[in-house]
């Protein structure tokens, strides 16, 4: 039986094989004339799930800064460092584009 993933998970459009995962299938996030440039502060620093708790109330979502930033972070924790300028997806944009 093939597990589901809820549609903040990063795995939702990952396929699966019995119970296991396929190679991760990450969506990407669209930009939008909405985004908000973001320099990273110390509150934040390695903690994408705080920062998407804080701005989307879920911290699963923690995902979608990698994703949206996808040219400037390769690894979502050790990349998430002070000082950078990472764009945020408009809450009610990102929620259209993850289908909920």
């Amino acid at each position: 039986m093939a597990a589901e993933y809820s549609k903040y998970s990063p795995y939702y459009t990952t396929k699966t094989y019995s119970s296991f995962l396929d190679v991760l299938d990450l969506r990407s996030i669209p930009k939008s004339k909405n985004d908000t440039l973001f320099r990273i502060n110390s509150i934040y620093e390695y903690r994408p799930d705080l920062l998407a708790h804080d701005l989307y109330g879920k911290s699963s979502l923690w995902w979608v800064f990698a994703a949206r930033n996808s040219n400037i972070i390769q690894d979502p924790i050790f990349d998430f460092r002070v000082g950078k300028l990472i764009y945020i997806p408009n809450g009610q944009n990102l929620l259209t584009s993850l289908g909920v």
